[in-house]
């Protein structure tokens, strides 16, 4: 039943009745990501699973992670576009599930504003589902809140958590790696979902709107600022599943940058020099560097500069991995190769995140941009 104007949380700006239309306007969209072991429907308190695939495994082990999308937010909400929105979100938290060589299972989603608007909430979904379907992920549950007095009326966040599983003999790991596997660098589609406080703070120093025209980009800087985040789960899968031990760990470049995050993948005593010379990074990356004064090379920590995954592998899987991943529409190439004999002199990356992994360093310079 819609709330009366006399309705007292009505009065204490919360609108029920907006929230109940926010979920007529996604349930198409939710339903599309549900097959046969997702049960009750949407509109439960709980969403429910069907875990007797798990029967299959002999050690099945269970995969999580929770994420958000951080101030990329900002930028949707000042050009009011929202649609893409909730593929970042699933490709922070369902491709950080893949690292293990998980298969993900279902995700839920949390949604914080200051006023419900139906259409808005409804495309932020629909961009979650949309992200879901893609990656094989039932989006079974979720949360829509209303904050007034907390966030603006235009202002929202969005949070989400997932599951998968993956057999307790398959999971990948820095354990698997061995001295001589190869270093791939699997292409982003831009900043994906890190480093924008620093993005932000770019273009505001620079004068620019998000609506302004973007020369370099032919598009708003709003609008290439939304790029969405690529999808990387289905294509690993996929690669893990053609090449088996072949595939010895994986690397989600997202919050810390380049370094961090690849070496949190490898076993403690090995390192790495990651060649920059194998790729150029994006031109969104060079143009915001030029804008902000920025050596490129400063924002290493930040940015994935045209980085997305990091794929370990074994020398002999290299050129079938290559192939498979560019088949798939991702850009793949080799960046550096493992070692755990002595490491040269220099500075290193390690022990990001808590992780007591291995060593790594970007070394030499960057190709220009539009070289082979």
């Amino acid at each position: 039943m819609a709330s009366s104007p006399t309705d007292p949380y009505t009065q204490a700006g919360v609108d029920t009745a907006a929230g109940d239309l926010a979920v007529e306007l996604m349930k198409s969209a939710v339903r599309r990501t549900h097959g046969a072991e997702v049960l009750g429907g949407v509109g439960g308190f709980a969403g429910l699973f069907d875990a007797t695939a798990l029967l299959g495994y002999t050690k099945p082990l269970l995969a999580t992670s929770t994420d958000g999308v951080g101030t990329k937010v900002a930028i949707a909400q000042a050009i009011d576009k929202h649609d893409t929105i909730g593929q970042d979100l699933v490709g922070m938290v369902v491709d950080d599930i893949v690292v293990v060589g998980a298969k993900p299972l279902f995700m839920t989603d949390y949604i914080a504003c200051g006023k419900v608007v139906p259409e808005r909430i409804a495309d932020i979904v629909r961009g979650i589902a949309d992200g879901c379907s893609a990656t094989g992920t039932a989006l079974v549950g979720g949360e829509t809140a209303e904050h007034p007095g907390l966030l603006g009326v235009n202002d929202y966040d969005v949070a989400g958590a997932a599951t998968g599983v993956v057999e307790s003999a398959q999971v990948l790991g820095a354990e698997r790696v061995r001295d001589g596997d190869v270093v791939l660098a699997l292409a982003s589609s831009g900043p994906h979902s890190n480093g924008y406080s620093l993005i932000r703070h770019i273009i505001s120093g620079a004068g620019i709107g998000y609506g302004d025209h973007a020369a370099d980009f032919g598009r708003t800087w709003g609008e290439q600022l939304l790029e969405p985040t690529r999808l990387y789960t289905s294509p690993l899968l996929r690669l893990i599943g053609q090449l088996g031990d072949g595939i010895r760990s994986l690397s989600h470049v997202t919050g810390g940058g380049i370094a961090a995050n690849l070496a949190r993948v490898l076993p403690r005593g090995s390192w790495v020099d990651v060649d920059r010379s194998t790729w150029s990074p994006s031109p969104v990356f060079r143009v915001l560097a030029d804008l902000g004064g920025l050596d490129v090379q400063r924002t290493e920590g930040t940015w994935n500069l045209g980085v997305g995954f990091f794929a370990v592998v074994a020398p002999e899987a290299v050129d079938a991995a290559i192939a498979a991943l560019t088949a798939d529409g991702i850009d793949t190439w080799q960046t550096g190769v493992v070692s755990t004999g002595p490491r040269p002199d220099g500075d290193y990356e390690q022990g990001a995140k808590g992780v007591d992994g291995g060593a790594v360093r970007l070394v030499g310079g960057y190709r220009e941009a539009g070289a082979k």
